[in-house]
């Protein structure tokens, strides 16, 4: 696993905007009264698939963002592999996210917010594919601003 660091204004630019599009899918998810959570997935920078969590809405602890992504990116490209995309979620995968990306052998994973309760890194950063590069903090502020004031309307 390799974490990156921004070397030109273009790579930041870029990944604004599509993590601009994943909050786009947070927003679905929100209006639906689910917990705001939206992903895109990324190739040759076009999106090909988008998801957010539809737990509630389907009744399935594993319609998270990332799996509805995933799920539509593999029938996209017309195989399981996904080494030439990029994820973007707005905030960091849950333990079960992080082993499907593994298993997509996802090329990158960019998310906007850190889960201090239940995210990936939280219990082993090796549940990532070795060859998957993590960017972390884009559009971090909105990203968690979206997610926190769910839960305090819920409270």
């Amino acid at each position: 696993m390799t974490y990156y660091s921004f070397d030109n204004e273009s790579n930041l630019v870029a990944d604004e905007y599509f993590m601009s599009e994943a909050l786009k899918e947070a927003q679905k998810a929100l209006d639906l009264d689910e917990v705001p959570i939206g992903a895109v997935i990324v190739y040759k920078n076009r999106i090909i698939a988008r998801g957010h969590n539809l737990s509630e809405t389907l009744n399935d602890t594993t319609a998270h963002a990332e799996m509805q992504a995933f799920t539509a990116a593999t029938n996209h490209i017309g195989g399981k592999y996904l080494q030439q995309c990029t994820l973007y979620v707005t905030l960091e995968p849950c333990v079960m996210c992080a082993g499907a990306a593994f298993w997509t052998q996802i090329g990158k994973i960019v998310y906007g917010a850190r889960d201090e309760k239940r995210g990936y890194s939280i219990f082993n950063e090796a549940i990532i594919h070795p060859k998957t590069t993590i960017i972390t903090g884009i559009l971090e502020q909105r990203c968690a601003a979206l997610i926190k004031g769910f839960f305090q309307k819920k409270r």
